[in-house]
């Protein structure tokens, strides 16, 4: 009788050992699901809740997909230097003098003013129409108002869709698109803007035509 009583409060501390692990176990699991909402949330406010997918969204290109020479620029729409670059007419020269050897490629590096990263949104929103090049010439040229009015009176002086335009704009589903240029951005080392890569090489600053041609000529 007294061995019946001893096995049967065994049984009863290992029930109440096992109930603890379910416990901890239970606690675990709940805190490991907590965290992968909080985490899921945060990368949503970070990146938006963009429509379109950053693979789905092309960079502007000027120039043939199969040129030997790719100039890529990391370009701010609020960024004087950039303004400054593109008003020099550079990239105008590189491409009167080399036609198809070169391809140029724009990518968003949106970090000089709060209303650059809308501004990059609007670039693509225009690009999504076919005018994309027509609407960077015309902020760098003709605006310095990056602000949502700004640039959906951009879109209107070049005679884009406005509804289009504007329901792009407004949804945010260009964001994905712009961060992702951003972090590419980052990856490579860029610390400023305009930043420029030459066939995949990160130059030392914005280079001037003769710095182009010296590199496209090279042999």
């Amino acid at each position: 009788m007294a061995k019946r009583e001893k096995m049967s409060g065994t049984q009863r501390r290992t029930a109440q050992q096992q109930e603890k692990r379910n416990r901890r176990l239970s606690g675990i699991l709940i805190g490991v699901a907590l965290a992968a909402v909080f985490v899921y949330i945060l990368w949503q406010q970070t990146v938006g809740s963009p429509t379109l997918s950053a693979i789905d969204v092309p960079d502007p290109v000027l120039g043939a997909a199969d040129a030997p020479i790719e100039i890529v620029e990391y370009g701010d729409f609020g960024c004087p230097a950039c303004r400054g670059w593109h008003n020099a007419g550079i990239l105008a020269q590189v491409e009167q003098a080399y036609g198809e050897k070169v391809r140029f490629v724009w990518k968003d590096f949106p970090v000089v003013t709060p209303y650059s990263p809308k501004a990059a949104e609007a670039g693509h929103c225009a690009a999504s129409q076919g005018k994309f090049w027509e609407y960077h010439d015309y902020l760098y040229e003709s605006t310095t108002n990056l602000r949502d009015g700004g640039l959906k009176a951009a879109a209107a002086a070049l005679g884009l869709n406005q509804t289009e335009f504007d329901a792009c704009l407004d949804s945010g589903q260009m964001a994905g698109k712009v961060q992702a240029n951003d972090n590419a951005a980052r990856r490579l080392g860029i610390r400023g803007t305009p930043g420029f890569t030459f066939n995949g090489q990160v130059l030392a600053g914005p280079p001037s035509f003769a710095q182009l041609a010296q590199m496209i000529d090279a042999p």
